[in-house]
């Protein structure tokens, strides 16, 4: 579904683009999706909205998958670090996952009830894991979702592909960066 509406209480959620995922997945559609979330933040934060920053430690405790890729090793320091280009501000909040979804275990949604939040916009990596576990998370708990899909990446172009056109439509509505930002704008 199109972009209908921005609602007064919307906040920017942009997922894992940090040093150790954005630098493992390098070409033209990282560039392109960090480039769009990262305008993106600009925006919200031109108008006073909420962005919220969320990077991933590990696995789940208790996680014993052998042959995953890792294998039980420590990721290399930094690895977990947001990305210069996101250029945090004071004003952004932080969140720490361990699983694919930013709601589990980690106050996401308390912080966005807190802050009076209906409505969350989302971007990220990778569009398959983090970024539609999160979706899916967001209308399971009953946030208007929008899924700003230029600005989200995969490393798997197919399972991008299948997040965009047949998982989102159900969680959400889709747009591009500049149809979000647009909107925004209309309503400020």
């Amino acid at each position: 579904m199109a972009l209908t509406t921005i609602d007064p209480a919307v906040a920017l959620v942009v997922i894992d683009l940090q040093q150790g995922i954005v630098s493992a997945h390098t070409g033209p559609p990282v560039t392109s999706a960090v480039e769009q979330a990262t305008h993106l933040a600009g925006e919200f934060r031109r108008h006073g909205l909420p962005v919220v920053l969320v990077n991933v430690t590990g696995r789940a405790p208790g996680r014993t998958d052998a042959g995953r890729s890792g294998g039980g090793t420590a990721p290399p320091a930094g690895w977990a670090d947001l990305i210069d280009d996101l250029d945090v501000q004071p004003t952004d909040h932080l969140i720490t996952k361990r699983r694919r979804s930013a709601f589990h275990d980690t106050g996401l949604d308390t912080l966005l009830r807190d802050l009076g939040v209906s409505q969350i916009v989302l971007a990220g990596v990778s569009t398959s894991s983090g970024v539609e576990s999160t979706a899916r998370s967001a209308s399971d708990h009953g946030y208007h979702v929008v899924l700003a899909t230029d600005a989200m990446s995969d490393p798997d172009p197919v399972a991008h592909s299948h997040s965009v056109e047949r998982v989102f439509p159900k969680l959400g509505e889709t747009a591009t960066t500049t149809e979000v930002v647009d909107m925004i704008e209309a309503t400020r």
